[in-house]
């Protein structure tokens, strides 16, 4: 099998509390459709954190002790948010979220059936759907992880010249351990980022990226006259 789509090819599981999630995972992306049956398995709802004034909580949710909920924050169980994160004014959790210690849910984000690992930080106006975001990962202002298709149809993935189909309809990204993606990126459907990729800002991404690579956009600038009337 290739290795370039095992789960370790994008993630050091190794002091991840819920690397269960990855137990007999062949393809990364197969642990996608387990993450809201296991977060059924494991979440007695419980607030350890703090929820401030203005927050709305509701149905199957743990929020572990040193997690602040903004005024305006919007959560929706099943979900599971780790030590010390942050889910800011604004972010809407629609439900099958797991998000480990020390991750930021921003403002003005969205996440729905998703994994943010560790320290994974995804600040502010972001769209986060039917991924899994790795250890110390960013994605920048306003990156849109795209977890749909166009045409609706199933998603497929292509690593050396070889396609993979994922029997998945909706799947948006892996992104690997401290993947850092610029600004205004958009993420397209079965997109497969390896560990330390650098994205530069305003790219379209799809396909797989291997890890510590630079992927660079070049535009071009052309300055012409006004016209006066």
């Amino acid at each position: 099998m290739d290795e370039r789509l095992r789960p370790e090819h994008y993630f050091d599981l190794s002091e991840f509390d819920h690397r269960e999630l990855f137990e007999g995972v062949k393809f990364v992306w197969e642990a996608i459709p387990r993450i809201g049956e296991y977060l059924r398995s494991i979440i007695k709802p419980e607030i350890r954190g703090e929820v401030m004034e203005g927050a709305f909580v509701h149905g199957q949710v743990f929020i572990d002790e040193g997690t602040v909920v903004e005024p305006g924050a919007t959560i929706f169980g099943p979900a599971y948010i780790g030590k010390n994160c942050v889910v800011r004014s604004g972010a809407y959790i629609r439900g099958e979220v797991l998000a480990g210690d020390g991750a930021v849910l921003g403002h003005a984000s969205e996440f729905k059936n998703c994994v943010l690992m560790d320290g994974a930080q995804c600040p502010h106006f972001n769209y986060v759907g039917d991924s899994v975001i790795g250890f110390k990962s960013h994605l920048a202002a306003g990156v849109i992880v795209s977890n749909l298709k166009i045409t609706r149809d199933e998603i497929v993935v292509k690593v050396g010249g070889v396609e993979y189909p994922t029997g998945l309809k909706k799947f948006g990204a892996i992104v690997g351990d401290e993947a850092e993606i610029g600004c205004n990126t958009v993420i397209n459907p079965g997109t497969l980022i390896g560990k330390r990729v650098l994205a530069y800002p305003l790219s379209s991404l799809r396909g797989y990226y291997p890890p510590d690579k630079i992927v660079k956009v070049r535009q071009i600038f052309e300055l012409s006259e006004q016209k006066r009337v």
